[in-house]
């Protein structure tokens, strides 16, 4: 598929149409543009060397991969799991290339205590987050290496519990002002712009404002210890409805999670993995992507 350049690229302006391109395919013949990530010259011609998406930015020119690991960008919500806890940090796994770090000093301490971080505190770190638990948290700055450090000192963020952890592709998973989401049906969602979501029951949250202490009962997870039955089948109906839409390639956002399940509830749960169901109760959600574009 060669794009011959007039296609591919819009004189110094950033493209405002989707071009997809594949291995091999020929972005342009002009040699006045500048090779990006995703790229490479041959010939005088620069050649996509990844399935993806044409970006232009003046005249750099690269693609972004259709599939690949979460690249993290500083203020982006991230659904993780502790893999190590280490010296005053924790190890999270966000599907990057490499662990992100949470530290010490990036967390709230239990009781909302507003100090400087002690070795006593260090102690008491796996009081706060262990090995395997999922949490909530923003990235906060990019090393070096590309690591991601995040911080938790939001009361939106924090231990997730009493749910359901589902992993799809990051870019299906559409950039919006709030990852945090409240469905009509009493299921809380937590959309990572990483591609881990988090479906469960939702927390009562202390305002500050009123009572001055940070609540730690959410921060480090003290939620209900039981799920009555009709909200773990509505989580897992959501669950399903959400790789349903992962399946069908559709961007993942409250309003596409809501109207397949709205157009799911006169099936079984465990029906909704069979591929004709799928492409029925994603029909006006696939209508809705449409539209958004």
């Amino acid at each position: 598929m060669d794009l011959g350049g007039e296609a591919a690229v819009d004189d110094g302006k950033r493209r405002r149409t989707t071009q997809v391109v594949t291995p091999g395919d020929v972005i342009t013949a002009d040699a006045g543009y500048m090779r990006g990530h995703g790229t490479f010259q041959l010939d005088g011609q620069l050649i996509a060397s990844v399935a993806g998406v044409v970006q232009q930015v003046n005249k750099l020119i690269c693609v972004r991969p259709l599939r690949s690991r979460y690249v993290p960008e500083i203020g982006d919500v991230v659904v993780g799991r502790i893999t190590e806890v280490g010296q005053r940090r924790w190890k999270v796994d966000v599907h990057t290339r490499l662990d992100a770090v949470l530290l010490l000093s990036s967390v709230n301490l239990p009781g909302g205590q507003l100090r400087r971080k002690s070795a006593a505190d260090e102690l008491l770190m796996r009081q706060m987050f262990v090995e395997g638990e999922v949490i909530s948290a923003e990235v906060q700055s990019i090393f070096q290496d590309g690591a991601p450090s995040m911080h938790t000192r939001s009361m939106k963020y924090g231990k997730l519990t009493m749910g359901s952890f589902v992993a799809v592709v990051p870019a299906l998973v559409k950039r919006c002002k709030n990852h945090f989401h409240k469905l009509p049906c009493g299921v809380s969602v937590v959309l990572g712009n990483n591609g881990y979501i988090w479906i469960g029951v939702e927390k009562e949250v202390n305002d500050p404002k009123k009572d001055g202490a940070v609540d730690t009962d959410h921060t480090y997870g003290s939620a209900p210890l039981t799920v009555e039955r009709g909200l773990r089948e509505k989580i897992a109906r959501v669950r399903n409805v959400i790789l349903a839409l992962a399946s069908q390639g559709l961007a993942i956002f409250d309003t596409t999670i809501i109207y397949a399940y709205e157009d799911s509830e006169h099936r079984d749960v465990k029906d909704l993995s069979d591929p004709e169901v799928e492409a029925e109760v994603t029909a006006r959600a696939r209508a809705a992507c449409l539209t958004t574009q």
